[in-house]
């Protein structure tokens, strides 16, 4: 069973959220202080791995030739 489209955009939208968000955090928050150097590690490894997901080859649709009438 392959990766499906919807799988991938299901994989893909949180973790480009996410990672937005915490590089905006580490970036303009005021409030990151000691911890900004994980938020920048945490925002770049979830784009990261949403980005990645996109790579990964789908899964050809099933064709019916083996059931015929």
């Amino acid at each position: 069973m392959g990766m499906n489209r919807t799988a991938k955009g299901i994989v893909l939208v949180p973790s480009l959220l996410l990672g937005g968000s915490f590089l905006a955090a580490a970036v303009w928050g005021e409030a990151a202080g000691d911890n900004r150097n994980l938020a920048l590690g945490l925002g770049g490894a979830l784009l990261g791995a949403g980005l990645l997901a996109q790579l990964f080859p789908e899964q050809q649709p099933e064709t019916g030739e083996d059931e015929r009438p």
